[in-house]
């Protein structure tokens, strides 16, 4: 299981820690009168209070007369009616309130469905204390973490973080961690720079090949032919400089998750393919006779509307279908706002060392400023932004740049060193930072694909690579928060 832990407090409204038990809970259950008993018995030790209904209807009527519970519990098969069809009528009460469904077997198409319809988890029959309180617990910190708003943190590998605050992330994390067990083929969808490639590591390390192979391909990011050979390997002699075999990112996956990210940019000739490796599992190498067999956990990601492309027969019907065992909907920045000062700090703290600040303190107003601007680059863009104000270190200047105002020059007002600053040496710095900034903004519009962002500033592929390491220009780790 990955290690959710809070966020360090930067205020001290700011709080930390998880809810260590279910003292007080409210909990409800629907299901029969002996499960009803089984299950206070199981909790006997926990503090919390547990009651319930056998039939739908009886159960509703309580659910709306009684107290809020912090968990309902609802059997998949109750007496006189689908417990799924009872979870969608709850939800219509208790929005809100995190529901688990039972079930006394492990069924994929019952879990899709469950999380679909908003339950939080599906557990198996019959009921263990381990598996009732871990589950139940979950439940509970949701319920504290909406009211307490308290931001929550999952380091993932290469220094990535899952950072989440706001009542939408903390759905699409309670959905991760249940379809993650799932073997079924994720498609993660949202504008760019909203955290994909993060949240894709997320469901990798909840999943029961975290301790697998984990590899992202952009399918934006080469021609069809370099592509083909990238994802299934070529042997030698295939084609001219194919000196020796090599197996694909398929091959190197097998057991584990391949991360397939702009999948609505792959060529066409390429999706058949794909599709024939959804479907069985096998494929040849380019220049290959033999079929080679993998077993690979896919999950995708794309900004663009797959409805859109599919009517416009750039993206096979069927192969999205096959994709979208479950999908998930990342939310842009500007949608959840009241996570920006959470990131900021975050952001931060992260990248402090490396810009050489030891600390750094946010005015209100510009927090204010921050939680105001619509971000368009989303994440991307807010980390880049962290970093040039790190590296800055001027509050007025970057309100001003994100006012759109570009006379934020320095003034008379700054610093003695900036003051003293020969005439030409400020418009060579100037210049310099204007840059840096179109050429950050050009690969944020392209995903930090280098070649189309240099034909976008039409400047030459090479010419870019050296401005990018010129002026220290790194792809950010985005967090999906």
């Amino acid at each position: 299981m990955a290690t959710v832990q809070a966020l360090p407090p930067a205020n001290p409204g700011f709080h930390s820690g998880l809810n260590s038990g279910l003292n007080g809970a409210q909990i409800f259950l629907v299901d029969q009168p002996g499960v009803l008993e089984h299950l206070r018995s199981l909790l006997a030790g926990e503090a919390c209070r547990v009651t319930g209904a056998s039939r739908s209807e009886e159960a509703l009527a309580k659910l709306k007369s009684g107290p809020r519970p912090d968990a309902i519990l609802i059997d998949a098969h109750l007496q006189g009616q689908d417990g799924l069809a009872f979870l969608s009528m709850v939800r219509e009460i208790y929005p809100s309130v995190p529901c688990v469904i039972m079930s006394c077997s492990y069924d994929p198409r019952l879990i899709v469905d469950a999380m679909r319809r908003g339950a939080l988890d599906v557990i198996l029959k019959p009921l263990f204390k381990n598996d009732v309180v871990e589950t139940l617990r979950r439940c509970v910190q949701i319920v504290d973490c909406s009211l307490e708003n308290q931001a929550r943190e999952v380091p993932l590998a290469d220094g990535n973080s899952f950072v989440f605050a706001s009542e939408r992330m903390r759905t699409v994390f309670s959905q991760c961690t249940t379809i993650a067990r799932v073997d079924l083929p994720v498609l993660i969808l949202g504008e760019s720079g909203t955290g994909k490639e993060v949240l894709a590591q997320f469901i990798h390390k909840m999943s029961p090949a975290a301790h697998r192979t984990f590899l992202k391909v952009n399918c934006a990011a080469m021609p069809a032919d370099l592509l083909e050979s990238e994802l299934f390997g070529y042997e030698q002699g295939a084609f001219t400089g194919a000196v020796k075999a090599k197996p694909g990112k398929f091959e190197l996956c097998n057991n584990g998750t391949i991360f397939l990210d702009e999948i609505g940019e792959m060529p066409p000739a390429l999706q058949a393919k794909l599709l024939h490796v959804l479907q069985d599992g096998s494929f040849s190498r380019l220049g290959g006779r033999t079929t080679i067999k993998v077993n690979v956990r896919v999950v995708a990601a794309t900004n663009i509307d797959m409805k859109v492309a599919i009517a416009e027969r750039r993206f096979r019907e069927d192969l999205f279908y096959r994709l979208n065992g479950f999908s998930l909907h990342l939310p842009p920045l500007r949608e959840r706002r009241e996570e920006i000062p959470i990131l900021i700090r975050h952001f931060v703290r992260k990248l402090s060392d490396k810009y050489g600040q030891k600390s750094l303190t946010l005015s209100d107003e510009m927090l204010r400023a921050c939680k105001s601007y619509p971000w368009p680059g989303n994440l991307r863009e807010l980390e880049n932004f962290v970093k040039r104000l790190l590296v800055l270190g001027d509050e007025q200047m970057m309100m001003a740049e994100l006012r759109g105002d570009r006379r934020s020059f320095p003034s008379a007002n700054q610093s003695a060193d900036t003051t003293a600053m020969s005439l030409k040496k400020l418009v060579r710095r100037v210049k310099a930072d204007a840059e840096a900034e179109a050429i950050v903004a050009a690969l944020d519009r392209n995903n930090w694909s280098r070649r189309q962002a240099a034909a976008e500033l039409k400047i030459s592929y090479k010419a870019l690579l050296y401005k990018i390491r010129d002026y220290g220009l790194s792809e950010p780790q985005s967090i999906r928060a």
